[in-house]
């Protein structure tokens, strides 16, 4: 899909970005099977290490976004992805699955794996903020503070989740102080 291309507009042969809703804990089985079928996947995943009690620290691979993950596919193909074991749904409109934009999900890939990012809850309150510097220029969202480090929560309006990415404040600017002609567009999603 381009740059120009408005989302929910999916043509017809080609193959698209679509969010697919699964079973809780299953989206690693899920991508397994979609692999079966020779589809595209792309599941965002995180490390965390955990200890439990008498056991040596593991690092897992946790999905960034819990009970989703993205296939590639062409619009016939939506019966191949429902009909796969562990799969709820295709996130949509209720009439229609809609397509995720090409430049988001190369924005997502890119922000995992320059930076450590961490799952977020999806916030309302809070600044505004927009990169200036790095692989995510122009990119907007929420300024919040961890581990006395700066992140940048990025929201992923379509299966309304988030992600927050480390970040040097030096590359951020005050969303509200950008100039109207130049502000970047932003790709919203109607549900």
């Amino acid at each position: 899909m381009t740059m120009e291309a408005r989302v929910g507009e999916v043509n017809e042969g080609a193959a698209n970005w679509f969010a697919v809703h699964t079973i809780p804990r299953h989206e690693k089985r899920v991508r397994e099977q979609m692999a079966d079928r020779r589809i595209e996947t792309f599941l965002p995943v995180y490390h965390e290490e955990r200890q439990w009690k008498k056991r040596a620290p593991v690092t897992l691979e946790m999905p960034l976004f819990p009970t989703y993950l993205f296939v590639r596919i062409a619009r016939q193909s939506h019966g191949k992805v429902l009909c796969t074991p562990g799969v709820l749904s295709i996130v949509g409109n209720g009439r229609q699955p809609l397509p995720v934009s090409e430049p988001e999900i190369e924005t997502l890939r890119t922000g995992l794996q320059l930076h450590a990012a961490r799952p977020h809850t999806n916030l309302v309150a809070g600044d505004r903020v927009r990169i200036k510097a790095g692989p995510l220029t122009g990119h907007e969202g929420v300024l919040i503070r961890w581990r006395n480090n700066y992140r940048v929560v990025l929201a992923m309006q379509m299966i309304m989740q988030s992600v927050s990415i480390e970040i040097n404040p030096e590359h951020l600017e005050p969303a509200n102080q950008i100039p109207m002609q130049s502000a970047p567009r932003t790709l919203t999603y109607a549900m």
